[in-house]
């Protein structure tokens, strides 16, 4: 699981082209793969909220420029703001290529959108999405909803993972435990048997944040769900109160009860480098045996202008390889 060797740069960076859907940021990646070639979906914020977008790789070096495969919509019950694709099922192990589960000719996906425009403005909730190409993806209608849950999700919830395992699909997210203000997050679960009846089994977090002082005292958070031999790895990033976020894992043998293992996967880089700030948001793939991390990287930097926004980051995703 260890990658020590980062690629030192952005893979994929904002456009900073006014009007586009990537031009402030982009972020949140999952990696995964489809005959034979590696893929990537990520969002990118242009000022009023996010978009999806979908990029290919040959190597998971070079990516091709992402097309949007699920933009916001003025007509939907949740997506007239935001719109961010967060993973979709693939093969479950760790050591794999991450390749597309297809089901009955459908991939299944997850998304989660907030109800105001802005950056994660308001109470967000998860829905669920199905596809017969990766670029068009119709809504199951199920939704997962803060105010459903226990108090420490009452503030809305965050990005998801969507596994299927022994008949049953995982919802693995993060979420607030208020809506503004000094919120703390945790990482918890439901479960389904069809996309459509979902049932969170624990009314608290399976993945809390740590104790004061800890990596992960404020955020435990963005949960990546993959299975290595008899053991589930959990990689989630943690926030302290320092102002850095890096990169973690939890155990676990039933995907039920985690343990957190309180290693370090991706710390945060030197002054001056692409993720001074954060190193956080795992998706995580493998090839050639070898385990490569992707990762949301951020630095604060001086202001600068993207048509009418004034940016003090450059947020992209960047990637360490085993």
């Amino acid at each position: 699981m260890r990658t020590p060797y980062k690629a030192g740069r952005l893979l994929v960076e904002p456009s900073r082209e006014p009007g586009r859907f990537d031009s402030l940021f982009v972020d949140c990646p999952f990696v995964c793969s489809d005959g034979g070639e590696y893929l990537m979906t990520y969002v990118g914020f242009d000022g009023t909220g996010y978009q999806t977008a979908l990029s290919r790789s040959p190597d998971l070096e070079s990516w091709s420029p992402g097309e949007v495969i699920l933009p916001r919509d003025p007509a939907h019950p949740h997506r007239r703001h935001n719109a961010a694709l967060t993973s979709i099922v693939r093969d479950n192990r760790l050591g794999s290529a991450g390749q597309v589960t297809w089901l009955d000719g459908r991939a299944l996906a997850t998304y989660h959108a907030y109800p105001e425009a802005g950056m994660e403005v308001g109470a967000g909730v998860i829905g669920f999405l199905t596809s017969d190409d990766l670029r068009t993806w119709k809504d199951t209608g199920a939704v997962l909803r803060p105010q459903d849950g226990g108090a420490w999700e009452r503030g809305g919830l965050y990005k998801s993972w969507l596994l299927r395992h022994d008949g049953l699909y995982y919802c693995f997210y993060n979420a607030k435990n208020r809506t503004y203000g000094g919120w703390r997050e945790q990482i918890g679960y439901a479960v389904s048997p069809d996309l459509e009846r979902w049932e969170r089994p624990s009314p608290e977090p399976v993945v809390p944040h740590g104790g004061e002082g800890a990596f992960d005292e404020r955020f435990a958070s963005d949960p990546c769900v993959l299975r290595d031999g008899d053991w589930w790895v959990m990689f989630y990033f943690g926030l302290s109160f320092d102002g850095h976020a890096r990169e973690s894992y939890a155990v676990s043998r039933d995907l039920r009860s985690w343990h957190k293992s309180g290693e370090i996967l991706v710390d945060v880089g030197p002054a001056g480098s692409v993720d001074e700030t954060y190193a956080h948001k795992p998706a995580v793939v493998s090839r050639d045996g070898r385990p490569y991390h992707f990762y949301t990287a951020a630095r604060r930097c001086e202001p600068y202008q993207v048509g009418e926004h004034t940016q003090v980051e450059r947020r992209g995703i960047s990637m360490a390889r085993g």
